[in-house]
């Protein structure tokens, strides 16, 4: 069975294997989004909740750290919970519970009753991606995973940039509690269509629990993120910052060494022994993700606080990025396909890194036609890295290895998001700490978009250790080269 080609004639049949795994991909692709604009459309409303709950906009991030935490606590044991009750109950129950506290958050009277939601909530996600991501690759064939990864990667472009703006707009002319009732017509689309169209499974030989492996993989990684967390407010102190951090990578080694030796490990480190999997995941892969991680939370600073742009005006111009993602579908396909995954990697991370570097040469004065292309490559380079990357970490895992792989690169892509945004933050910081100024500016935001940029271009060389026919089972490069 080949891949489909973007250009394909859709009067002819199209087998049965191939509609299911699109089937599968597009249903977890709507949990994804909805997931993902959660994440993202609450901080445009945070003062709104403060005066609600009657307490300061800035005690509101103990939601956001409550929520980020818990999944830090429980994406450790989505692998395991997929195999024992099988992947698609335990999706069903993730998108639920997701629901059902995206409910309790908008019913929320205090803070102490927001937070136990968020709470909830972020169990449901922790058990989402990884999960999700386990249905796509047992429902779809290698030829078919290009197609696949490409739908559920949308979600996680489309949503950061649309939830501010959506966030925004609902905050203004309606309330703050609409930015979490608009996840249960999403979250009860999701239920009937995971329990009518997505397939059952079960693993036939489940593990037992590794529990020491689970309690030092989440603590490590809880500890981590919440230090990475507060790497981006350094009014707080660097030294607890540093500590926690420090923590959670010796936690981290602990970890590891029970996973490697525990008779049935919780997660199988196998996987990174696969080299387009832990190219893509753990090496270069983690580092680009931290420079293309940075510029979603960079770009709206930049036009309202450098730029001085209203919301509303900034808001458009970060819609021509997500244009630039959202072409990706009918360019990624023939282009990986035509010249495969190396040289896509490395030529599209250098173009990728160099429009983030090129943000910081803008200003106000920039003609908007060259800061609406610009955007527009910014996103298409983006996107593009993104499935590649999606794509190749699974290209050539084994079946029994697929479980744990996508929780690992869960867990990797969470740690990466997390520290591109702290490294942003920190550098306008300690730029404008530098500078003696109250209030971040043009130059400030140009050494930021450097600094993102360069790190991004030293990831893209890195892919150069791949071997060319790297993934070509998955793009269909070798046969037509």
């Amino acid at each position: 069975m080949t891949s489909i080609p973007d250009n394909e004639d859709l009067s002819r049949p199209v087998p049965i294997a191939t509609r299911q795994a699109r089937r599968v991909a597009l249903i977890v692709a709507v949990a994804f989004f909805m997931q993902l604009l959660d994440s993202t459309i609450i901080s445009t409303s945070l003062p709104q909740m403060g005066q609600s709950f009657g307490v300061p906009a800035v005690a509101m991030s103990i939601g956001i750290t409550a929520y980020m935490l818990t999944m830090a606590v429980f994406v450790p044991l989505s692998a395991w919970l997929a195999d024992r009750f099988g992947a698609r109950n335990v999706f069903l129950v993730a998108i639920a519970l997701f629901t059902v506290a995206s409910i309790a958050c908008g019913f929320s009277q205090t803070l102490t009753g927001f937070v136990a939601a968020r709470i909830v909530q972020g169990l449901g996600s922790a058990l989402m991606t990884p999960v999700g991501r386990i249905l796509v690759l047992r429902n779809a064939a290698k030829s078919e995973l290009l197609n696949a990864t490409a739908l559920i990667t949308w979600p996680a472009l489309f949503a950061p940039v649309v939830g501010p703006v959506l966030g925004g707009f609902i905050t203004t002319y309606l309330s703050w509690h609409w930015n979490f009732f608009i996840n249960v017509p999403l979250g009860l689309a999701g239920l009937l269509l995971v329990a009518r169209f997505v397939p059952g499974d079960r693993d036939s030989e489940a593990r037992p629990l590794d529990w020491p492996g689970f309690f030092l993989t989440s603590l490590g990684l809880a500890v981590m993120l919440y230090g990475l967390e507060r790497l981006a407010h350094p009014e707080s102190g660097m030294r607890p910052t540093v500590a926690l951090i420090a923590a959670g990578v010796a936690i981290g080694g602990l970890a590891v060494r029970q996973l490697l030796r525990a008779p049935h490990p919780l997660l199988d480190l196998s996987a990174f022994k696969v080299l387009t999997f832990a190219v893509s995941t753990l090496s270069a892969g983690t580092i680009f993700r931290i420079a293309v991680s940075a510029t979603p939370f960079l770009l709206p600073l930049l036009f309202q606080v450098g730029f001085g742009m209203r919301p509303v005006d900034a808001g458009l111009l970060i819609l021509a990025y997500f244009l630039g993602n959202l072409g990706m579908k009918a360019v990624t396909t023939p282009t990986l396909r035509r010249f495969g995954f190396r040289r896509v990697l490395i030529v599209n991370g250098q173009i990728a890194s160099l429009a983030i570097m090129a943000c910081g040469a803008i200003s106000p004065q920039t003609p908007l036609a060259l800061v609406v292309a610009l955007m527009l490559v910014a996103g298409l380079s983006r996107s593009m890295q993104f499935t590649a990357l999606n794509t190749l970490a699974f290209a050539d895992i084994a079946g029994a290895q697929r479980s744990s792989a996508a929780t690992l690169s869960s867990m990797l892509q969470q740690i990466s998001m997390l520290f591109g945004v702290a490294i942003a933050a920190a550098i306008l910081n300690l730029s404008q700490i530098a500078r003696g100024e109250a209030a971040p500016d043009l130059a400030d935001f140009r050494i930021a978009f450097i600094a993102i940029g360069l790190i991004g271009l030293v990831a893209s060389f890195r892919f150069m250790v791949l071997p060319p026919s790297a993934g070509a089972e998955v793009s269909g490069h070798a046969q037509e080269n």
